[in-house]
């Protein structure tokens, strides 16, 4: 039995009660999460108000000297809150340099050489998928810490049991595309896009937490029409409560209830997508328990859809939920073992379903993976596998991926690095079988590992594939990206990085080479809160693109400036 058919009903007043239903739960989550949150505050404000004033003259003054003490030790340590995990390495992660050198602009600029990376928040690179909750300030609470312009805003601590927080970050970005989207007019496409984000973070202790993050993303300027994740104005990225249930094993574990960002393992599944100008969010329950051995995540989820003008709603018609497991076995190593399940209620076009194009809806596809990735001194490693089963427009799923490289760091001047890597998908190669042998590739960050123009995603792929890195100072990062593409069935579509179908050719006489990409891209550290981000991006079309779109070679550049504060 099809389980996505759970979830649904056949008469038209049942669905319409259904959805009425779905909404309310929407607001019960966030007004739930929120209420107990607030009452927890009130009344734990309320237990730790200080006593009112003794007014016996005649006590003897040893009582207070005594009470001092006591007092002393019920205050809680917040040098710990809130408990930060470092995000795990991406599958194409680089060995920071090592000092002496200069590891801003600003630091060349003032003759500020410094013997190692400063401690800071931030990764010095424009684009930073890490959701704003989980960058870490604690060091603030050294004395000894670099001071900086923002401090004020951040870790605020209000009497001795309470944490206020602020931050946000802006960014503009200008684009040029040629043959934009591989389309058969060859159209160009320049535009602009700018982004605003500003967050508020509040803490009791380390057991219950409030958070609202705002988003505003806008673009102008393009010739075609923008994208859905280009523009969403005035919005909400993530509000969340956050109330921990235990200690653990010397680790916390709470309940996140409300919107939320999700983010885990390399990415290939599960991102915040931060190249696109909304980012990806999520609404819903989350456990999470964390130890310096183990992270371990429980989650229910729908994710957001964007609405431009309106306040986003959650997408009544898909349910992802799942268990992501990752043991930091020992320093530099991790393995990820994960399952998760995504019920998509949508139903299809008839024309989809004919041509095969099934993997937007109707479906129940369950994923189970694992993955390990580290460094042995300068050899870099990952190793990451994922398989598919369930049901789609009533076809059995069996799919399955495959994510490998090799890296090395050079012991040479420039930090130089390399990664030799081989990435597939499957693809399906009859509509018709009974069986659908696509991968789906769930909720990625795909511009990561595919290729920056995004023509690419992780569906009825094979992508033979290198990356070199080198930083000519500790400031600048230099990377480029050479990718050979392949269609891994010659009748399955060509799928771009979103996981939507753009190509097809039903007999397969197109063939299998897509095309050859070369990537290059250029940061900028200009201090701790600012990065520029220059890119260019070129595609040679194979004999697949060369039949479905000739004469298209797309191109991409673009221009970033980005500051979070």
């Amino acid at each position: 039995m099809n389980s996505s058919r759970v979830f649904s009903f056949s008469a038209k007043p049942s669905a319409e009660l259904r959805i009425h239903w779905i909404k309310k739960i929407q607001h019960k989550l966030f007004n739930i999460g929120f209420s107990i949150a607030a009452m927890y505050l009130v009344s734990q404000a309320y237990a730790t108000s200080p006593a009112p004033a003794n007014t016996n003259t005649g006590a003897p003054t040893s009582s207070a000297s005594a009470a001092a003490p006591q007092a002393a030790t019920d205050q809680f340590d917040m040098s710990k809150v809130p408990p930060v995990s470092p995000a795990a390495r991406p599958g194409l992660f680089m060995l920071p340099p090592t000092g002496p050198g200069y590891f801003s602009l600003w630091d060349l600029i003032t003759g500020n050489k410094r013997e190692k990376p400063p401690v800071a928040p931030y990764a010095p690179f424009a684009l930073l998928t890490t959701p704003a909750y989980d960058i870490d300030f604690r060091y603030l609470d050294n004395p000894d810490h670099e001071k900086d312009l923002f401090d004020p805003v951040k870790r605020i601590h209000l009497a001795s049991d309470w944490l206020l927080s602020f931050g946000g970050n802006f960014w503009y970005r200008y684009i040029h595309e040629t043959d934009s989207r591989l389309n058969a007019e060859g159209i160009n496409n320049d535009f602009h896009m700018l982004r605003t984000r500003f967050h508020a973070d509040l803490w009791y202790r380390d057991r219950v937490r409030l958070f609202a993050e705002l988003l505003d993303s806008r673009a102008f300027g393009s010739e075609l029409p923008p994208l859905v994740t280009d523009r969403n104005h005035a919005d909400i990225l993530n509000m969340f409560a956050d109330i921990k249930l235990a200690n653990i094993n010397n680790g916390p574990a709470y309940i996140r209830v409300g919107r939320q960002e999700l983010m885990y393992g390399s990415q290939r599944l599960i991102s915040t997508l931060d190249w696109v100008n909304t980012r990806r969010t999520f609404q819903g329950v989350k456990t999470f328990w964390r130890t310096a051995e183990w992270d371990v995540d429980a989650f229910w989820t729908r994710p957001m859809v964007i609405e431009k003008g309106n306040v986003d709603n959650w997408d009544t018609q898909q349910n992802f939920f799942g268990l992501w497991a990752t043991n930091k076995t020992r320093p530099g190593h991790l393995i990820d073992l994960y399952f998760l399940s995504l019920i998509n209620d949508r139903n299809l076009a008839a024309t989809n379903v004919l041509a095969g194009n099934i993997l937007q809806g109707n479906a129940d596809t369950h994923t189970i993976g694992g993955r390990l990735a580290g460094n042995y001194d300068n050899f870099l490693y990952e190793l990451e596998g994922m398989y598919q089963f369930g049901q789609r427009s009533n076809l059995d799923v069996s799919a399955f991926a495959v994510a490998t490289g090799l890296g090395y760091r050079l012991p040479l001047p420039m930090n130089p690095q390399g990664w030799i890597r081989y990435d597939f998908a499957s693809g399906d190669s009859n509509s018709k079988d009974g069986r659908s042998n696509t991968f789906n590739q769930l909720f990625p960050f795909g511009h990561y590992y595919l290729g920056f123009l995004d023509r690419i995603g992780r569906q009825n792929m094979h992508d033979i594939n290198a990356q070199f890195t080198m930083q000519p100072m500790p400031w600048i990062t230099f990377i480029t990206q050479y990718h050979r593409f392949y269609l891994a069935n010659n009748r399955d579509f060509l799928y771009n990085a979103a996981g939507q179908a753009t190509l097809q050719d039903v007999t397969g006489q197109s063939g299998s080479h897509i095309g050859d990409e070369l990537d290059f891209r250029l940061n900028l550290h200009v201090n701790r809160h600012q990065d520029v981000l220059v890119g260019y991006s070129k595609m040679w079309r194979g004999e697949f693109l060369d039949k479905q779109r000739p004469g298209i070679s797309p191109d991409l550049f673009y221009v970033q400036y980005n500051i979070r504060f």
